[in-house]
């Protein structure tokens, strides 16, 4: 049994409505979606998927050279062939094989794993619509890309007040809580919000002294993506009580038994669709540690990509019994979102982060620059009536102004 062929396609898949008010502004090139078709000599199919501006492992321009005409059995566990093609590769094996993928990835421990919905930062009540459109859709946990820039007690209680009991919240800081001593002064703040699960990545992830003394004083699980620091050092250390775990087949599988002679948690975090969400349920089946709700940003698009779509239960998905990856494409979206491009950039705009007392910075750095950029001005952590929103180009004048005003790195203040 041969390749006989590989095929990449693009597509460009919507955000759903409210995502993408928010989501145009600083990461629309998720959009891109490349799916990857190979085909066997006999005939079968296997599917996978990249997020080609956000994965693990990008597929290779020259994959037909190096795939077409060998043995799919052999490629399996080579995570430089890129996600959408190692996926492809597990769903063609399996099929041929007549046994679902995480039969070939491990020992089975469990049969539904937990899946978490994922939001960037948005203003209170738009995080509050996020959460309760969650559990409308059978989640019981989101994990929000918490920042500075926002009143996140306010977030809290907006959201707290839209979701049912028992919805837990998991905050990823991304490092822009700068320092342990603005971290600790700040999380110890969040003792009355009993449903903030778990914090990630609070500050930069090689202050091990910092990260140190936040485990020690904060009394919620810390998770820090897994290898920075290196994992010798982060396990003698003790500065995590688990993990971010984002990799091709291989390396997940060596990190799960590192993780598991440990004792560590961790989460999948694989983004995309349902086709990704699937793979992930392969290999959270045989993950032993794999005990905390995956990350796939599934829920951002306004289509699984699937011909039967993925529904949770309580926060878990049954992992598929069928042959291979147990999932159908679902044609018309092909046809209905193929493109021939690769990039989507966002509308012209800037920052206007605004004070309770009404003073006003712009910023022009994009969104993922504001994540230095904010916390090295030494900017306000999460102050009281404090909010951070984007203001896209209208053609006015007064755009122009501030426009030419925060370019190079420079900010504008208003009072």
């Amino acid at each position: 049994m041969k390749i006989k062929s590989v095929e990449l396609i693009h597509l460009d898949v919507p955000f759903t409505t409210h995502t993408n008010q928010h989501m145009r502004y600083w990461l629309p090139h998720w959009r891109i979606i490349q799916l990857c078709k190979i085909t066997l000599s006999d005939g079968t199919v296997g599917w996978g998927e990249t997020i080609p501006n956000y994965t693990w492992a990008k597929v290779p321009d020259d994959i037909a050279d190096r795939i077409v005409g060998r043995s799919p059995g052999e490629l399996l566990w080579d995570d430089a062939l890129g996600a959408g093609v190692q996926q492809a590769l597990f769903d063609a094996v399996g099929k041929v094989l007549g046994t679902p993928a995480y039969k070939l990835l491990g020992t089975k421990v469990r049969e539904w794993c937990p899946l978490s919905w994922w939001a960037m930062d948005m203003p209170a009540k738009d995080w509050a619509r996020q959460c309760s459109d969650a559990a409308k859709q059978g989640y019981m946990t989101a994990k929000l890309k918490a920042r500075t820039w926002y009143d996140l007690h306010a977030c809290f209680k907006a959201i707290f007040k839209a979701v049912p009991p028992g919805f837990k919240l998991d905050l990823d800081f991304n490092a822009t809580l700068g320092n342990a001593a603005s971290a600790v002064e700040f999380l110890d703040t969040l003792k009355e919000f009993e449903r903030i699960a778990m914090i990630e990545t609070p500050i930069p992830q090689g202050d091990v002294a910092g990260n140190a003394q936040i485990r020690n004083q904060i009394p919620r699980p810390v998770a820090m993506h897994y290898g920075s620091p290196p994992i010798m050092t982060t396990l003698q250390e003790d500065i995590a009580d688990g993990f971010v775990v984002c990799a091709g087949a291989y390396n997940i599988m060596k990190q799960s038994a590192v993780t598991n002679e440990a004792n560590k948690p961790f989460w999948l975090q694989l983004v995309g669709t349902g086709i990704t969400t699937t793979w992930a349920a392969h290999l959270g089946a045989v993950c032993p540690q794999a005990k905390w709700p995956a990350i796939t940003c599934m829920n951002i698009w306004k289509t699984q990509l699937l011909a039967e779509p993925i529904k949770l239960h309580g926060g878990y998905y049954r992992v598929p019994e069928t042959p291979g990856l147990g999932l159908e494409i679902e044609p018309k979206a092909i046809e209905k979102y193929q493109v021939d491009y690769s990039w989507v950039d966002p509308p012209r705009h800037v920052y206007r982060y605004a004070r309770a007392s009404g003073e006003v910075t712009y910023y022009g750095s994009s969104k993922q620059s504001l994540h230095n950029d904010y916390p090295r001005d030494a900017m306000p952590v999460c102050e009281p009536g404090s909010e951070c929103v984007p203001v896209e180009d209208d053609g006015s004048r007064a755009f122009a102004q501030i426009w030419d005003a925060v370019q190079d790195g420079h900010t504008l203040r208003r009072v």
